[in-house]
């Protein structure tokens, strides 16, 4: 039996999201703590899982308020580690009318970007039950080298795997590197989490369904998850697929975190039900309630410390059923 449900590696730092205008119409920045992996943790602990994350903050202010936010919201921080020398990731968000957004990183380097093989604990990543990741880890050498030892670790434990290609493309430096990274993923995961300007990107094909099947092709991947904003979801399994709606709201302010509570929402199922012997029902059944907790976050400044309660979401989908 398995100490955790999920451990994820990556980037922890703050999301530095507008709240308003200084009496002078200058912006003022909340300093919300964020990071793909530890939204995606922050959800999970909320439906009752028990999770941990690996990863590496800066020694300063920034860096000790990520690590108590962890500790307050249960998030295991046993692999979290603090650099003396180079500071806390910082990304400044910039929301759009219709709530989408774009980011600046202040990461070069950053805090995260400085995690190495030789620092991951071995024991904690073979006693997880699924491990998460993206590529935000995979843009520098030592955080890459990390990674993908810490792929390989989970799966010799006989870790399921989840990946969500989370693409930044300031990161980078080509992206061709990028693609190359992702492709990495790909062949390592039994659950991906991939948005729609990603799968166009990633496999030309502005067909999700034609998108999905080039990537089958090489990579027999047993549930992939496209994530399609203002249009819902689709769920790719056993050689079809299942598609439900978004649940749209008048008072979206912004989109930072809704990809991320949908993707543990989709874990969560899959840790409930297993990987085998899914029913269109079921996948319907995941992508509602995954759309529904989506769609709630939205509706909120930042993420990881204001993830929804199952409760609330349920109650959100008797409420819109």
């Amino acid at each position: 039996m398995k100490t955790y449900d999920v451990i994820a590696l990556g980037e922890l730092l703050i999301d530095f999201t507008q709240n308003g205008l200084s009496e002078q119409g200058n912006g003022l920045f909340e300093a919300n703590p964020g990071g793909a992996p530890c939204n995606v943790l922050s959800m999970l602990n909320n439906l009752g899982k028990k999770t941990s994350f690996i990863g590496k903050v800066g020694n300063d202010q920034f860096g000790l308020t990520l690590k108590h936010s962890l500790e307050d919201l249960g998030i295991g921080t046993e692999n979290l580690l603090m650099d003396d020398q180079v500071h806390t990731t910082l990304a400044l968000v910039h929301t759009f009318e219709n709530g989408d957004r774009d980011f600046s990183f202040y990461r070069n380097p950053g805090a995260d970007m400085m995690l190495r093989a030789d620092e991951l604990n071995e024991e904690l990543l073979q006693d997880t039950r699924l491990f998460h990741f993206g590529t935000l880890s995979m843009t520098h050498e030592g955080v890459r080298e990390a990674t993908k030892k810490a792929v390989r670790i989970a799966k010799e434990s006989g870790a399921l795997v989840s990946f969500d290609p989370n693409l930044r493309e300031p990161l980078w430096d080509t992206l061709d590197n990028a693609k190359e990274q992702v492709r990495w993923g790909l062949g390592q995961c039994d659950v991906l989490k991939i948005s729609d300007n990603e799968i166009q990107w990633l496999t030309g094909e502005k067909d999700f369904t034609r998108g999905v099947a080039k990537i089958r092709e090489e990579f027999p991947i047993p549930l992939i998850l496209v994530s399609m904003g203002g249009d819902g979801s689709r769920a790719y399994y056993n050689g079809g697929y299942v598609e439900a709606a978004p649940f749209l709201q008048k008072n979206t302010i912004e989109t930072t975190g809704a990809g991320d509570t949908f993707c543990a929402c989709v874990i969560n199922y899959v840790l409930d039900h297993g990987l085998k012997g899914l029913t269109d029902d079921q996948l319907k059944e995941m992508l509602t309630f995954a759309n529904a907790a989506a769609s709630i976050i939205t509706t909120r400044k930042g993420a990881l410390r204001v993830m929804p309660q199952k409760q609330e979401v349920l109650d959100f989908l008797a409420a819109h059923s």
